[in-house]
């Protein structure tokens, strides 16, 4: 099935969710996560009118812009290593994956503009799973106050990987309540308003919690090229 099918799909999907909760779907960034598939895929992507591309490894990503350049948004979703900081730095729109100070050291120093950031927080505390804790988060994010290339737009998770919906449900509402408390301290280096959360097993059940930034890959561009 091509790409711009599933898309009516998926968009179909967003807007169910939406209705169900009286939110606009336009407030719902739709990123298509292109990790798993070729160039041509992703170039098919961009062409059904996607504008938002995620890759989670430098190399996919600095393949992929080699010939869709900077035409899309790029979003870094992966856990990013800090001596790979400069091999993505300037290409990407969003980091999704902020999670501890030695990273924050490195975006900072290469960056030339402030870089948006989200800080990745593991919610359901998986060995399996990257990011903070979520009574690390706060702390973590005060601790950004000296870095002038950083702006803290938001926050990330993964829910686990289990049919008990609650789990999921229980998961993405936690990490909506934490961008809560860090929107009440007023913090201009972190407005924190976007929660990147849901993938395509779970996203509606996140876009119904709040989220503001779903990660779709399977669903919508598949698995291979």
């Amino acid at each position: 099935m091509r790409v711009a099918v599933k898309l009516e799909q998926i968009k179909q999907q967003i807007n169910e969710a939406c209705l169900k909760v009286n939110r606009n779907p336009d407030d719902v960034k739709l990123i298509a996560v292109t990790k798993y598939v070729s160039i041509e895929r992703a170039s098919e992507a961009f062409e059904a009118g996607i504008t938002n591309l995620g890759e989670n490894r430098d190399d996919g990503l600095l393949a992929k812009w080699t010939v869709l350049r900077d035409k899309p948004d790029w979003h870094f979703i992966g856990s990013l290593q800090t001596r790979k900081v400069k091999n993505i730095i300037d290409k990407v729109e969003y980091i999704h994956s902020l999670d501890r100070l030695a990273l924050a050291e490195e975006i900072n120093k290469r960056a030339v503009h402030k870089i948006k950031c989200l800080v990745q927080v593991n919610v359901s505390q998986e060995e399996s799973k990257h990011g903070l804790s979520v009574e690390e988060t706060i702390g973590f994010i005060e601790s950004l106050r000296a870095f002038d290339n950083i702006r803290v737009e938001g926050l990330m998770t993964m829910a686990p990987l289990t049919k008990d919906e609650q789990i999921v449900r229980d998961c993405f509402r936690k990490l909506r309540e934490l961008r809560a408390q860090v929107q009440d301290r007023n913090l201009d280096f972190a407005p924190c308003t976007e929660l990147s959360m849901g993938m395509s097993g779970d996203f509606q059940i996140a876009i119904e919690e709040g989220a503001t930034m779903v990660r779709i890959g399977t669903a919508l561009v598949g698995e291979d090229g």
